[in-house]
């Protein structure tokens, strides 16, 4: 493609032949040139066993390329057909309870089925050789959302599976063993044919277990992919994807990612939530990180209302068009939907689409074309298809630790997610664009990195992060990192591991604030922490966690006031080399970390971008993105023309959701 990709999910088979054409029509009308083919189209193509249809699909593909669209065609795996639960239903998934799920609705099958597996191969061989050299196929969709409604299977397949996997790792028992804690509650394996996956127990789980069974799934779902990916590159160079689901638990998108040729990505904002716009640049800034900065696909969104939560917010005018330019300013060359025409039978009936049930002559439409012919425009100015989003500060994401830290029997109950979230949006509001990197990552290029809850550290991670410090960079480390290493074995001696001599203190014992732990007698959220220091403004408030933190060579920047460890140090500053290295003890509200963080960033040389509330600011390639997410017009004062409409930049009025690409001077 020469400029933006623009269209969505087309589910042709869910309508008659006549509409096909008005489809194509319409398509060119909106600017539509790319579309997704074939996702849940599995028992149109192979109506029974063996048996394959592709005529529709022949005339599909031609009407669309007849009509000037590409086509991102899918393997059609995602959502075996009913004659094959029929004929196997030993493929079918099972629950932790060891209830199997039927089929009736999608993704009804066990990851490590080999009879799933050997039906996929055969039904993608037979695509791959029909369609290979077709004129219009731009993009390999492989399967769908893996792990979206079955992440892990707990039968006797996966089981089997699983003592492979295992025995792969550790090689021997008596390695699984140790690395296990067997020795804890009578858990000694004498053979790997001993071992089950962690389904129901009478209480807590074996957490090394729990955690590499986390492991084995996302690896299980991978295999699924990487078996597809390899029959479509033996016979064609195509690009292939799979669409990610942004911040997703169950997948470590850090591995999938080095499998894929573009990243691709689902997002579903809440509109009813005004954290959404925030949460929607996290994840954007996620998928960009993945591939390395490259450009990457928004592979679906809603033009409007969902149907799956339990209530359903429509779009705000302008907010569908605001929120896909946030994915373009923060890395993406491409922006789809799911759908192209809202169904009239099925589950997602009530879930929009491009066309909606009331046709073209609709807000929804109408703002589909509005994006279409920008879009289109914008294909031909220089400066920004792909183009990359510069960042001089990075936050250390870690799928291990995200699993571990929020597994039961934890220090306390901690959604990694928010505390990523809340570091992210503390950035932001600072005029600061974020990556995402991974602890053992090229980290040279940042001026700051942070640290957010490394619960799981590997001896290379926490050395690599020590180099970065000493190096000279600028490195910020919370709570409740370095606590386990990657077989959730403690780090004894003051945790932290090598990070005790980067920060210049140990960690001697938690003390997270809390409520009485009886529901029925009044049991309630636990009360804030009061911090004080110069840094985060005099006196202030956090929340969630406290520990006696003892300094050995840092300096104390802020204390806890009152509580278990009032007077014991809540934020520290540690010189390691040429560089910094800061620690945060508890979780700071939003004013007194971002007072830290100017001290952090000015210090560090970071370089801001313009600071509205409100007003998302991104800089991509030539191009400043201004987006306006809060509830008033505001007036910019920035030298340069705002593309979009021509103008100058300068006194630009910029309603609510309205959008700014402007061309600096």
């Amino acid at each position: 493609m020469s400029g933006f990709w623009y269209g969505g999910d087309y589910n042709p088979e869910q309508w008659p032949e006549e509409v096909w054409r008005e489809d194509v029509r319409l398509m060119d009308r909106a600017g539509v040139n790319l579309a997704s083919v074939g996702i849940f189209s599995w028992a149109r193509i192979e109506p029974r066993d063996g048996e394959f249809d592709f005529a529709w699909l022949d005339e599909v593909l031609d009407l669309l390329h007849a009509g000037g669209v590409r086509v991102d065609l899918a393997t059609a795996t995602a959502s075996p057909p009913p004659w094959l639960a029929l004929k196997h239903p030993e493929m079918l998934p099972v629950t932790v309870d060891g209830v199997t799920l039927s089929s009736g609705s999608r993704q009804a099958y066990c990851p490590s089925s080999p009879v799933y597996r050997r039906y996929a191969a055969r039904l993608v061989e037979r695509i791959v050789e029909r369609y290979a050299d077709h004129p219009a196929l731009s993009l390999w969709h492989v399967n769908n959302e893996y792990g979206c409604h079955v992440s892990h299977c707990y039968c006797d397949a996966s089981a089997a599976a699983f003592r492979v996997w295992l025995e792969e790792k550790y090689g021997t028992i008596e390695a699984l063993n140790d690395a296990w804690g067997t020795a804890f509650w009578s858990q000694h394996y004498a053979g790997f044919d001993e071992i089950l996956p962690p389904r129901a127990a009478p209480t807590f789980k074996n957490p090394t277990q729990v955690l590499d069974f986390d492991r084995f799934s996302s690896d299980e779902l991978l295999a699924c992919f990487r078996a597809e990916a390899a029959i479509i590159r033996a016979r064609s160079d195509v690009p292939i994807t799979t669409n990610f689901m942004g911040f997703f638990k169950p997948a470590d998108y850090w591995t999938w990612a080095q499998e894929v040729d573009i990243v691709s990505d689902d997002s579903y904002p809440d509109p009813a939530d005004p954290l959404a716009p925030a949460y929607g640049a996290m994840q954007r800034d996620l998928m960009r990180s993945l591939g390395g900065g490259a450009p990457w696909l928004l592979m679906e969104q809603s033009p409007g209302a969902v149907n799956w939560r339990e209530r359903n917010a429509a779009k705000l005018p302008g907010q569908m068009r605001a929120w896909s330019y946030q994915s373009v300013a923060r890395g993406a060359d491409g922006i789809l939907f799911f759908q192209w025409r809202q169904a009239v039978a099925g589950a997602e009936k009530f879930h929009a689409g491009m066309l909606p049930h009331g046709g073209t002559d609709t807000r929804v439409f109408r703002e589909v074309e509005q994006l279409g012919a920008e879009l289109a425009t914008l294909s031909s100015v220089d400066g920004l298809l792909g183009q990359p989003v510069p960042a001089q500060v990075a936050i250390v994401f870690d799928w291990d630790s995200w699993w571990a830290i929020e597994q039961k029997a934890s220090p306390t109950t901690i959604s990694y997610l928010a505390d990523v979230l809340g570091w992210h949006i503390a950035l932001s509001a600072a005029g600061v664009t974020v990556d995402f990197v991974q602890a053992t990552g090229d980290l040279s290029g940042y001026r700051a990195v942070v640290v957010p809850s490394l619960f799981v550290a590997s001896d290379a991670q926490l050395e690599a992060l020590d180099a970065y410090a000493a190096g000279g960079g600028s490195l910020v480390v919370g709570y409740l990192t370095g606590i386990l290493d990657p077989d959730l074995h403690v780090r004894t001696g003051g945790y932290l591991g090598v990070l005790r001599e980067t920060l210049g203190l140990w960690v001697e014992e938690f003390a997270p604030p809390a409520a009485p732990d009886l529901a029925a007698l009044g049991g309630g959220e636990p009360p804030a922490v009061g911090v004080r220091g110069e840094r985060i403004g005099g006196r202030a408030s956090a929340s969630l966690w406290s520990e006696y933190v003892r300094v050995d060579s840092a300096d104390v920047e802020a204390v806890f006031d009152g509580g278990a460890p009032d007077g014991h140090p809540a934020v520290t500053r540690h010189a390691r080399g040429s560089g910094q290295a800061w620690y945060v003890a508890t979780r700071l509200d939003a004013e007194p970390l971002g007072l830290l963080l100017e001290s952090i960033l000015a210090e560090a040389g970071v370089e801001r971008l313009p600071r509205i509330p409100g007003v998302e600011f991104v800089r991509r390639g030539a191009f400043l993105a201004a987006i306006n997410h809060g509830q008033e017009p505001v007036a910019l004062d920035l030298p340069g023309t705002d593309v979009l409409t021509g103008g100058s930049a300068a006194g630009l009025r910029l309603e609510p959701q309205g959008v700014a690409l402007i061309r600096e001077e």
